[in-house]
């Protein structure tokens, strides 16, 4: 990756240091909560950081990543059961619950995917086609079934009314099952979507990347 391709990552990931800098510090909800809620994002900005050099991805990728991010960052200062957002929604179109949740774990679907499609391409011999596209959607499925695992130990582990506000269920019993559904939505639209100008972004980079000829 050149030094202009470069740009554009290092310049998002400065914003975010500032966007995660003052949400953390002025929650309203708490810094736990916060942390509990971006945690995701905060593992997966560590693990793009980690690779950069050997691995860099497109900026496509890097684009997703901070879109996502941005909407963990937004759940996790008001909490998703309080997202002024999901409250204008409730109000507008009637619903019974603020459901900024099902966003959020829309995205969790939509934009990781391509993440795991491109290492997915990069890094192995799998080529476009069904059974990409099955392997995808399934994995979306099981990080959206390990996440409800592991919100289901933090609730656990966590005082009642902080183990509530991280899980959000707003006393719906089908929570958990609905956002494991809503992330694999998530990824098969985004997939549908946008996988042509992600293949033409991975072009562009194994182009950009290859040795000028002599």
């Amino acid at each position: 990756m050149t030094k202009n391709e470069a740009r554009l990552p290092l310049t998002l990931a400065g914003v975010m240091l500032v966007i995660f800098a003052f949400t953390f510090l002025t929650t309203p909800e708490g810094k736990l909560n916060w942390l509990l809620e971006v945690g995701p994002g905060l593992v997966g900005i560590i693990a793009l950081a980690a690779t950069y050099k050997r691995f860099p991805m497109t900026r496509f990728i890097y684009v997703t990543v901070f879109i996502h991010i941005l909407i963990l960052v937004y759940g996790g200062y008001y909490t998703y059961a309080k997202a002024p957002l999901g409250e204008w929604a409730k109000t507008a179109f009637g619903f019974t619950r603020n459901n900024y949740d099902k966003i959020g774990h829309f995205a969790f679907g939509f934009f990781p995917v391509f993440t795991l499609r491109e290492v997915l391409l990069r890094k192995t011999k799998l080529e476009r086609g069904g059974w990409l596209i099955f392997i995808l959607i399934n994995v979306i499925f099981g990080f959206a079934a390990l996440y409800e695992l592991f919100e289901w130990g933090a609730a656990l582990a966590l005082d009642p009314a902080g183990g509530d506000a991280f899980l959000g269920t707003q006393g719906y019993v089908w929570d958990a099952q609905s956002d494991m559904l809503y992330a694999g939505i998530g990824a098969s639209v985004g997939l549908v979507l946008l996988s042509k100008l992600h293949d033409k972004e991975m072009q562009r980079l194994t182009s950009s990347s290859a040795p000028a000829s002599p």
